[in-house]
């Protein structure tokens, strides 16, 4: 984008991974050279690549391996919807920022700021011209995704509700008012509350519990669909957001607006605002894999991670003990793609890639899949096609500790080291990458990946940011170790060397580094 001003959807997958590799070739090993420079004393022999052959196939094996015994499987879901990056993302990479009141903020694609902290109250009609029941909420533009309208059961203001409908106003949709006294707080607001089970996680469970429908109205780049009305089609969201507000007004069913507190989600990586999107993905049931992980930290008589400084064992504590099944599925293109291919009949009625969730067989290669599909759809006419998502980086990385040693191969290497000793790593990714290590590691390995975790410090700049290729703020040790004028060194870095600061409790100043 920023040399050729194209995105990878404009040069097409293959190209895309192409041009990818051909970065790896050329910047890859930079790393590497600095490490040299430095004077690290390390088996350069041993060097090995997460996307290479071997670490590959050991990425597919303990894919097949975990859907055999059931702890991986497909659902449709919500997901944390990125709509700059085009691809889900899981909860951990989500960012939350606390708003009061009304606040205007830069939103990607976006020219001017978009409003967030308000609430917005309007009025669904009746069915049979019996009056209105108001709802309120801070996305007014999901409202074209409504299936219903949720009350108290013991409510006494909407008794005379109980089994009756509501009439969308833009669409005619009939909207059930239904009693729920789980969501449903009648001393909040109104205690009338808009369902929209596939844009938030709420209604989601109430539209589960209720048998609802499920209106996805958003493209995957964060546009009004077909299903959001012919009047807001083909709209940005945040734009729809004053469209639909406006059309409320101009129908008399605009009921006002006011300050209110929200928590907003973030994609740490692009700042989009999280959109949540109901999408078929791959999923990790982490219940048991992550009690394996906690009791080895946790357990006085059988201890066998320790973590330095020992402060982090509570954090380990906190995470692992609020877990939940991880979305292990990228709609990108650069990763390990995922091993699962879907049978696609002669006769099939719907025949979108997906349609029919039954039809996934999971396999080490095609060969493999077309042989079972072959033993499973027999005397039938079918084509197989391989999912084109990518799994997230952390499972393909999370082996890694078994797979540089030749696993699944059981290998003289692997008997000699595993388990390794030390892991040094930032306390940044303690839950990105070692929780996974040390579940796959348990799982897979039949023991931790290591007995110590050593957590170090994070190097900040003058904004208090972690030092970041993609934020342009590191600093090159060549460019130390060779020498750079101050001028020129923040130009490249965009750093004030003067106000590099570490965090509390880190013995070295800048100057030693």
């Amino acid at each position: 984008m920023r040399e050729r001003h194209l995105t990878r959807h404009d040069i097409g997958r293959e190209d895309f991974v192409n041009e990818v590799w051909k970065w790896k070739h050329e910047y890859g090993g930079t790393i590497l050279v600095q490490l040299r420079r430095l004077g690290a004393s390390l088996d350069w022999s041993r060097e090995a690549f997460t996307m290479d052959e071997k670490r590959s196939r050991a990425v597919t094996e303990a894919f097949v391996r975990l859907y055999r015994e059931g702890l991986i499987y497909r659902d449709v879901r919500l997901v944390n919807w990125d709509s700059v990056l085009l691809t889900a993302i899981s909860d951990i990479e989500v960012d939350y920022i606390d708003i009061k009141e009304k606040t205007l903020l830069k939103v990607p694609g976006y020219e001017k700021p978009v409003e967030f902290g308000v609430l917005t109250s309007f009025a669904y009609p009746l069915e049979g011209e019996n009056g209105e029941i108001v709802v309120a909420t801070t996305r007014v533009e999901t409202m074209l995704g409504d299936t219903a309208i949720a009350i108290h059961p013991n409510d006494k203001r909407y008794s005379h509700l109980h089994g009756k409908f509501a009439i969308h106003p833009f669409n005619g949709r009939k909207l059930p008012i239904i009693c729920d006294a789980i969501l449903v707080d009648p001393n909040f607001g109104t205690g009338a509350v808009k369902i929209t089970p596939a844009h938030d996680p709420n209604d989601f469970e109430v539209g589960k519990r209720h048998d609802l429908k499920f209106i996805n109205i958003f493209t995957d780049d964060g546009k009004i669909n077909s299903a959001g009305g012919v009047d807001f089609e083909g709209m940005p969201r945040f734009k729809a957001r004053e469209a639909v507000t406006e059309a409320l007004q101009k129908k008399e069913l605009y009921r006002g607006a006011k300050n209110n507190e929200m928590r907003l989600g973030i994609c740490s990586r692009s700042n989009d605002v999280i959109e949540p999107m109901i999408k078929p993905q791959w999923y990790v049931n982490c219940s048991n894999l992550a009690k394996q992980a906690l009791d080895a930290a946790m357990d006085d008589k059988n201890r066998k991670l320790e973590f330095i400084p020992k402060q982090y064992t509570a954090e380990w504590k906190r995470w692992l003990e609020n877990i939940r099944d991880w979305c292990i599925s990228r709609q990108l293109w650069w990763g390990h793609q995922v091993p699962a291919w879907y049978v696609k009949l002669e006769d099939d009625e719907r025949k979108e890639l997906g349609s029919y969730e039954d039809r996934w067989i999971v396999a080490r290669d095609e060969k493999e899949a077309l042989a079972e599909a072959n033993q499973k759809f027999s005397g039938k006419k079918f084509e197989i096609y391989q999912d084109p998502d990518v799994l997230d980086t952390w499972f393909s990385s999370g082996v890694f500790p078994l797979s540089v040693l030749g696993w699944p191969d059981d290998t003289n290497d692997l008997k000699a080291f595993y388990p390794t000793s030390v892991l040094e790593t930032g306390h940044d990714i303690l839950f990105f990458w070692v929780a996974r290590m040390v579940m796959l590691g348990i799982k897979l390995g039949g023991d931790v990946p290591f007995t110590k975790v050593y957590l170090h410090p994070m190097i900040r700049d003058a904004h208090g940011r972690k030092m970041s290729k993609s934020l342009g703020n590191v600093i090159d040790p060549l460019e130390v170790i060779n020498g750079i004028s101050l001028e020129a060194e923040l130009n490249t870095s965009e750093l004030n060397l003067k106000s590099i600061h570490l965090e509390p409790k880190c013995s070295l100043s800048f100057v030693e580094l």
